[in-house]
């Protein structure tokens, strides 16, 4: 999941983006309106977390926008204010959940699991594909009906493979998916972390390298209900 906080109080920022990391949760910050807009112009969030007091643009209008744009993404509103009004107010303008400041991190977290899970019912809960069976909610890893115990980034990244049902994803790509903006793009981290999971998969393989392009999920190595039918190894 990678998510959007927008929060103008650097030290609150932080502190919210490096916990949501240890929970395999990808954020990227932005300290006032101008920025918020220009990230979620280049970046695709899953969710996007509105500070409604906000320098620049305020939260409230960069709320209407997401939801004029029509892309669905649920917005959690963050805020002092905790009258009923004001509440009534974010909800009008297309909130799909509210948190009063202060808050703990752990119903930070929870609230966004529970906006993912919704986001998701529109997807198949379980994604299969050449004897892989992966359940993004219950965050559970099947190879040929055998468990797979994933570290939470192996699980982003095979999450996004997955998704792609053999198609080639770039180490850029991954990168965007299963980081946040701050990863290093020059970094070792997407090879090195393929590279685990490969072995946490077990033999035969079945992330194929594409030299020059990225990784895929090799259908011709597995047989299970999900495999494609046809594909090139890479």
């Amino acid at each position: 999941m990678r998510v959007l906080i927008v929060e103008d109080e650097p030290l609150l920022a932080d502190a919210i983006r490096d916990g949501l990391r240890l929970e395999a949760i990808a954020a990227d910050i932005a300290g006032d309106g101008d920025t918020a807009l220009e990230l979620l112009s280049v970046n695709p969030y899953d969710i996007a977390v509105l500070d409604r007091d906000i320098p620049g643009p305020s939260g409230d209008e960069i709320a209407t926008r997401i939801v004029a744009s029509g892309s669905g993404m649920p917005i959690l509103m963050l805020t002092a204010a905790d009258r009923l009004d004001d509440k009534a107010s974010g909800f009008e303008l297309g909130a799909d959940d509210y948190l009063t400041k202060p808050f703990e991190l752990r119903e930070l977290v929870l609230r966004l699991r529970a906006l993912d899970r919704r986001r998701g019912h529109t997807r198949p809960p379980v994604l299969e594909i050449a004897g892989l069976r992966l359940d993004p909610f219950r965050r559970e890893v099947y190879r040929d009906g055998r468990y797979v115990a994933l570290t939470r980034k192996q699980f982003a990244v095979l999450e996004v493979l997955v998704a792609a049902e053999g198609g080639v994803v770039s180490a850029e790509e991954l990168l965007e998916r299963a980081w946040d903006e701050n990863a290093d793009p020059f970094t070792n981290a997407v090879r090195i972390t393929v590279s685990a999971l490969r072995k946490r998969l077990g033999e035969p393989w079945i992330i194929a390298t594409v030299a020059g392009v990225g990784y895929r999920i090799d259908t011709a190595s597995g047989s299970g209900p999900g495999a494609l039918a046809g594909a090139d190894r890479g």
